[in-house]
């Protein structure tokens, strides 16, 4: 049997590995321009060898823009039960990938249940992690206790992992002397950014770049090079401090492809709608084409509660304009961890984004979806466009909270409505507006 060490290891030596034949099948797309796009680091397919449950997803260059939801326990919400009943869900409304962002309790016996029954792809943030498993002050965290969670965590099954390798002394510099209204709001970042200003010393990631990229090599797990300088308020976007990290994460990018390690990069954050596609064609050309993972981008500050749906207005623009993808973001967000409810929103707000930008890129089948809508529509097929739509609940309790006299029509139209009149009329029937 041909080896191989990471699926673009085995693009770049033609092997056809079997998550390459399930993402082929599913973007209905030959295997060898598949393999095409994985060799130039275009193409990622996230795939730990420990996660044997996964059913593998492609992110990247002409694939379907993919959907990350957030979980995870935390201080104030401990109980694993609660976040693996919302993982069920989330698979359930088929989010692609699931982020582990845990940060204390019983962190490993949550993420190795999560890898069990998950076959979306898994990504984790190393270093939340780290400050509660070693439950001492941040600045007492050693360079080795650092990779020693990273290795914990990639041989529990991981299929990437959010490391802010690019925010150095450097670009930590850029950002003391720059004018933020909101400093640093990764919250890996602003943890790197104090360890390194307590201890007078490089970000670790940074440093002993080369040790991570052996773990990534050794378990063929994707890095997800993390954006710690991203914008936490619209006045924020665009600045040195971002520019200047995204040039690290290019040249971060090349030296893991020259490992055959699979590289995405994240970005923003907050941004008004007029520079987001500028800054994903900036990505692109300053990382090489990597695959981009972005969260949002959140197009306005103010409306708190309501971030599911600025964050879906930018993610739909991002995706649009060469984001691979998109994170979900739920109303709770800066508020609170999200309950179920939350989370469903966020998930289903992204997924329209996410859709939308396929039919705009004219994915291929895109539109399909919708055509069947439409025909179900014309043919007031109620049963027909609860069956097709993203959420299929919700249309149906809508319909059931307010039944119509006539069932070819609903309770806001009645006789006058467009769809049945014209039915009838291109029938010859009357359309018998008076009762």
């Amino acid at each position: 049997m041909a080896s191989y060490t990471t699926q673009m290891d085995a693009a770049r030596k033609g092997i056809v590995t079997p998550q390459m034949e399930t993402v082929a099948r599913k973007e209905n797309i030959r295997v060898e321009d598949l393999m095409e796009r994985m060799a130039k680091g275009t193409v990622i397919i996230p795939a730990n060898k420990n996660h044997t449950s996964l059913d593998a997803e492609a992110v990247g260059e002409g694939m379907r823009t993919k959907l990350n939801v957030n979980l995870g326990i935390s201080k104030d919400c401990s109980a694993i039960e609660p976040e693996l009943e919302k993982v069920q869900a989330a698979l359930d409304l088929k989010a692609e990938a699931i982020m582990d962002l845990s940060c204390y309790g019983k962190t490993q016996e949550f993420r190795q249940a999560l890898v069990k029954m998950s076959p979306a792809m898994i990504g984790t943030v190393p270093i939340y992690d780290a400050v509660g498993f070693y439950d001492k002050n941040l600045q007492d965290i050693t360079v080795d206790e650092f990779f020693d969670v990273v290795q914990r965590h990639v041989e529990d099954g991981v299929d990437f992992l959010t490391i802010h390798a690019g925010l150095n002394r450097h670009t930590a510099d850029i950002v003391k002397q720059g004018k933020r209204l909101t400093n640093i709001v990764s919250r890996g970042g602003s943890l790197l950014f104090t360890w390194m200003e307590i201890n007078n010393a490089e970000n670790p990631f940074y440093e002993h770049y080369d040790r991570l990229l052996d773990i990534c090599e050794e378990y063929d797990v994707t890095l997800s090079l993390g954006d710690g300088c991203r914008p936490g308020c619209l006045h924020d976007a665009t600045d040195a401090s971002q520019v200047e990290e995204l040039i690290n994460l290019g040249e971060l990018t090349r030296r893991a492809w020259e490992r055959n390690v699979q590289v995405m990069i994240e970005g923003p954050g907050h941004m008004a709608m007029n520079e987001i596609a500028g800054n994903m064609m900036m990505e692109k050309r300053l990382c090489h084409g990597a695959p981009f993972y972005v969260l949002g981008p959140i197009v306005t500050d103010v409306a708190p509660g309501y971030d599911h749906i600025t964050s879906a207005i930018g993610g739909a623009i991002a995706a649009m304009s060469g984001a691979d993808f998109l994170c979900y973001v739920t109303p709770a967000e800066h508020l609170r961890l999200p309950t179920l409810e939350d989370m469903k929103e966020g998930i289903i707000a992204t997924r329209i984004a996410a859709h939308a930008a396929d039919i705009a890129n004219g994915y291929p089948g895109a539109r399909d979806w919708d055509d069947e809508m439409a025909k179900a529509r014309a043919a007031l097929d109620w049963e027909g466009m609860f069956n097709l739509a993203m959420d299929q609940d919700r249309p149906r309790e809508y319909r059931e909270s307010s039944k119509p006299e006539h069932e070819d029509s609903c309770s806001m139209c009645g006789k006058m409505c467009a769809v049945r009149n014209m039915n009838r009329v291109l029938e010859g029937k009357d359309i018998q507006l008076d009762d």
